[in-house]
This record gives C-alpha cells, sequence and structure tokens, in this order.
C-alpha cells in the first residue's frame, strides 16, 4: 500500500511540474526556491538559495512575474527590489514567526531611547521594520554590515541568537532585539552533545540562529550558504547539521558521498513547508497571492537594502 501511495504521488507530481512548466512559459515567469523548501519545489525552481540572493537573482532576468517559494518577508525583498515586476508566493499563510517579533511602534519606541543608535535589521524582516531601519544584513555579512556602520550604538532586530554571535565580533555597544528563530532555536547542547557521542568522527555546522551555547559548540558557524559550501569543500565525511532540514536536498546534491545527520528530528520550519507543488501551480494560473508593498514603504527599505549592497555583497 505504501508502495502505491508513493507511485501515485510520483505520477501526481509529475503531472504538476508539467503543468508548471507550462504555465511559466505562458507567464514570462521565473520560480525562486529557499534553500528550505520541499525537494520537489526546489527541483523545479530556476534558482535555489536564501532569501536576499534570490530577490537579486530575480533582478538579472527578464522574467515579468516572480514566483517566490518562500515567506512572506522573502516575496516582499523581491518586490522592493523588483518593483515593475509581479511578484506572488504559493501560500499566504507562510509567514516567518521571527519577523513577526518585531514591530515599528516598538522598534520605534527603542529608537527614541537610544537616538544615538543606528537600525540594524537582520533581512529576516518585514518591509515596514526594514523601512525604520538604517541598514539591513545577512547572516554572512553582519560583521561587516555592523563594522561599516557610523555609530558606537547599534540597535540590532529581530534575532538575539545571531545578535549574540556578531557581537563577539565588535567593540559596538549591540542593543539587542528579544526575537528568534522558532526552529534554530529549539536546537539543544543535549541534542549535539548526544550525536557527537554516536558520530565522533562527524564535524558539526550550525548556522548562527541557534542559540549561543549551542554555537559554542560548532566547528563551523556560517550562514545556509556558507554551511552548504564548508560541507561540499570539506575533505570530512561526516556532518552533524544544525541548520532547517531542507538544506538535506542540496546538501546531498552536492556531496552524495558524504553523511549528514541532521542534529535534531525537529529541525523543520512549518512555515516554509506549507508551500507545495500543486499550490505553486494555482498561484501560477490565479497569478494570487500576489505580493504588494506601498511604494513610500518600498523606498524607505530599498535605501536599506542598498546600503548593505554598498558595504558587502549578501
Amino acid at each position: 500500500m505504501d508502495a502505491l501511495a508513493l507511485e501515485k504521488k510520483a505520477q501526481r507530481n509529475a503531472e504538476l511540474r508539467e503543468r508548471l512548466m507550462q504555465l511559466k512559459k505562458e507567464r514570462n515567469a521565473i520560480i525562486l526556491a529557499h534553500f528550505y523548501q520541499r525537494p520537489e519545489i526546489q527541483e523545479v525552481a530556476d534558482f535555489i538559495g536564501d532569501s536576499f540572493g534570490l530577490a537579486q537573482k530575480a533582478k538579472e532576468t527578464d522574467a515579468d512575474v516572480i514566483l517566490f517559494c518562500g515567506v512572506h518577508f522573502m516575496g516582499e525583498s523581491a518586490k522592493i527590489l523588483n518593483p515593475q515586476k509581479t511578484v506572488i508566493i504559493p501560500d499566504e499563510r507562510a509567514g516567518c514567526p521571527m519577523a513577526d517579533m518585531v514591530n515599528v511602534d516598538g522598534l520605534r519606541k527603542l529608537k527614541a531611547q537610544h537616538p544615538n543608535a543606528k537600525v540594524v535589521a537582520y533581512i529576516n524582516t518585514s518591509a515596514d521594520v526594514k523601512a525604520e531601519t538604517y541598514i539591513c544584513c545577512t547572516s554572512s555579512n553582519a560583521k561587516q554590515v555592523i563594522e561599516s556602520v557610523d555609530s558606537d550604538e547599534i540597535i540590532w532586530v529581530p534575532d538575539k541568537n545571531l545578535g549574540h554571535y556578531v557581537s563577539q565580533f565588535t567593540d559596538k555597544k549591540m542593543i539587542i532585539w528579544e526575537g528568534y528563530c522558532n526552529t534554530h532555536d529549539q536546537l539543544s547542547v543535549e541534542d549535539i552533545m548526544t550525536l557527537k557521542q554516536q558520530y565522533p568522527e562527524a564535524v558539526v555546522v550550525v548556522h548562527p540562529e541557534c542559540r549561543p551555547e549551542v554555537v559554542s559548540l560548532a566547528d563551523y558557524v556560517g550562514s545556509t550558504t556558507g554551511i552548504l559550501k564548508y560541507c561540499r569543500e570539506s575533505s570530512h565525511k561526516e556532518f552533524i547539521i544544525g541548520t532547517e532540514d531542507g538544506t538535506r536536498y542540496m546538501l546531498e546534491k552536492d556531496s552524495p558521498d558524504k553523511t549528514f545527520i541532521f542534529a535534531s528530528k525537529y529541525l523543520v520550519c512549518p512555515n516554509m513547508k506549507v508551500n507545495n507543488l500543486k499550490k505553486c501551480v494555482e498561484a501560477l494560473e490565479n497569478m494570487k497571492p500576489e505580493i504588494f508593498v506601498p511604494e513610500d514603504v518600498a523606498d524607505a527599505a530599498r535605501a536599506s537594502l542598498e546600503r548593505m549592497l554598498e558595504v558587502a555583497p549578501a
């Protein structure tokens, strides 16, 4: 019965892929997929990457429509950088709890309390928050961005774990917002230590959105793109992975001869996983849900993104 169900699923996915390719051609669309998406979505994507890298990729094409397979703030970034294009997402419920942990009113109050500080916002924030921000950053360029800011005080939003990690590399005063990634934050020291005992030869690699005590156990700490590059180029054969499960697809594709042990079965972002092939097809058929960003918000948010690009690539 399981074999039959798998066969039917494979047949259905093949039909959906065929329809998706037809719609993509008709709409002059490009399909962008984040590393955390389901494997069947990554398989059909024109580009796979992190949120900002994908938004930049969209600028390099002549597509009229961007189907962004990720979460809502990623679609917003794509729209901000590509205002003339239509940006749609497979499921409007694909939000980001961490991005929702910081709001404009709270940020404005914090700015009033620290008038000499400048705001550095992690890319994982809404367009409204980016519009209140001096400069944005990614997990890979956060250190360079913070050092580039002409201020001794930094208001950092929204991820406290990434903020703590970056604070170790600067003498600036970091005023850190109390947000976190629900998926990465639940990874524990016990999870890592248990696997290190089982796999003593394995290298531990984690994302800096993990808790500080977990990050301290890692052999390598880096962004999703950084983790993929490190594992691909490393001579080691076993890796304990401390980031979202969706990266398994690209890790195994890049290095089929290596073993990747994910540090917890709970390293799955439910928001990323609401997207599927059927919803991708429906989005291109109906041209919705569409992402809209008010022009004044988009202009202010775009300035914070462009400042980042002047300092360091994402």
